[in-house]
């Protein structure tokens, strides 16, 4: 598809979630390069998640297709998807349901381990009670929203007498919460573009864990591009996280998080519908080891978004 065919773009960014912030980067990241490429690109800063208030927004901005560069809810759960699927306007990304399915860690950890995926050993609490079980876990345990991304929320406790604390930072995020096993192993992604792996990019934190600092701030973690593991175990790597993005139907793109233990087994920690676009993410990183710049990975993701149309 020529460039001159894709109409005005809006790139969707802000919204009504925790991770706004990061929201606004990945979308002026996006805006310049597409303006770069002199493509029909308009900021569309988005507030709240009423139907009426971004359809008339959209028609406002007169846009042809939308570059959704929001994270967290109402952009990765499959509320904005279904409001421009109802306008019939192509949007980057996945559909509404695999969107729902990925940011809801509960729903897509039972699908993959129907399927046979490595998943950590878990629980979910709705309200924390004191003497839950917990006191025989064994530790340490990770505490996360079930419905957040960029690490928000979460927490790696080491004995009983921190879980309370952590499952109350927790609750701010969502009202439900995920427990689960730690997993010990070197911390991997897979970013899927094109519904194909990319190179693997190990992870490695100076804090503990690849926490809100670690993603955003520059010099808090290092990124090896592509990760050094054997061809067998990228292999088994790369499989899994494919498989991951199929089970729950994603479309376009998408970022795979996996924990690769002593054992070389991947275990698939979630998927993100809309990975991070700043200036120290993911997905942009490996597809440049793969050959494609920052403004070709959003051109092709636009061209995605056209061609979903046909299908």
């Amino acid at each position: 598809m020529e460039i001159k065919r894709f109409g005005r773009i809006g790139v969707l960014m802000g919204g009504p979630s925790s991770e706004k912030k990061i929201s606004l980067k990945s979308g002026r990241a996006v805006l310049a390069a597409l303006r770069g490429a002199k493509i029909d690109a308009v900021p569309v800063i988005i507030k709240g998640d009423g139907f009426k208030e971004n359809a008339s927004l959209f028609k406002a901005k007169g846009i042809d297709c939308a570059f959704i560069a929001l994270h967290g809810k109402f952009g990765e759960d499959g509320g904005v998807q279904k409001i421009l699927d109802k306008l019939k306007i192509p949007y980057t990304g996945s559909g509404a349901h695999a969107s729902k399915m990925a940011m809801d860690k509960v729903a897509s950890r039972n699908i993959f381990k129907k399927h046979g995926l490595c998943v950590p050993d878990f629980k979910v609490i709705h309200k924390y009670k004191e003497g839950e079980g917990f006191r025989k876990s064994k530790f340490p345990l990770v505490v996360k929203p079930a419905l957040t991304g960029s690490s928000i929320g979460i927490s790696v406790v080491d004995d009983y007498r921190s879980l309370p604390l952590a499952v109350k930072l927790a609750f701010k995020f969502d009202d439900r919460v995920i427990i689960e096993q730690y997993i010990k192993g070197r911390e991997l992604t897979v970013g899927m573009l094109e519904n194909k792996p990319l190179p693997v990019i190990e992870i490695i934190p100076k804090h503990c864990f690849f926490d809100y600092q670690a993603k955003y701030k520059y010099g808090l973690t290092d990124y090896i591009v592509p990760a050094k593991i054997s061809p067998k175990a990228a292999l088994k790597v790369k499989r899994a996280a494919s498989l991951a993005h199929k089970l729950l139907g994603c479309f376009g793109c998408s970022r795979v998080d996996v924990i690769l233990d002593n054992k070389n087994r991947p275990f698939i920690l979630e998927v993100n519908t809309i990975p991070g676009l700043t200036a120290t993410s993911l997905l942009p990183k490996a597809a440049k080891k793969a050959g494609i710049d920052f403004v070709n990975l959003c051109i092709s993701l636009i061209n995605s978004a056209y061609e979903k149309t046909k299908g």
